[in-house]
């Protein structure tokens, strides 16, 4: 690890902490050159995954491209990032717990799409008629229906 400050290669940790559930290790360290503390954050690097598109080309699951998706569909919405930080590390889990090395794009965004029915139902209607590219205005409005339906207390 180098010094942020000076490049040199010589760092001791001085604590270590896991975070979100201990998929995320949070280490203070310093230099030992010039005793500058910083802050590193380590996350384990899982098997890679590679996505099967529906026009059946591959590419490596790409964690930042799903979180700006879901950023966009919740532009403006009052969700915290960190909400969507859980809800990726339970996306990214729940698609490396199948122990498949290469996954369905459809099963990504049906994981996007149930991540977003628990955030923000607003953004997950966004996000669904942009994924689901809706026909049409009655297909969309079956969708609001059937979430109505859904909400508690109704």
């Amino acid at each position: 690890m180098r010094c942020p400050r000076c490049e040199e290669t010589g760092t001791r940790v001085i604590d270590s902490r896991d975070l979100e559930a201990g998929s995320t290790i949070r280490r203070r360290r310093e230099c030992e050159a010039c005793s500058y503390r910083f802050t590193t954050y380590e996350r384990p690097e899982g098997a890679r995954l590679v996505v099967v598109k529906r026009d059946g080309s591959r590419q490596d699951f790409d964690r930042d491209k799903l979180r700006t998706g879901l950023l966009k569909a919740l532009q403006k919405r009052p969700v915290t990032l960190d909400r969507v930080e859980a809800a990726l590390d339970d996306i990214e889990s729940q698609l490396r717990a199948r122990g498949d090395a290469e996954l369905p794009s459809t099963e990504i965004g049906r994981l996007a799409t149930d991540a977003l029915r628990e955030l923000d139902q607003l953004a997950y209607i966004r996000f669904a008629s942009v994924y689901h590219a809706y026909d049409d205005i009655e297909t969309l409005q079956r969708e609001v229906d059937r979430l109505i339906k859904q909400r508690p207390g109704t």
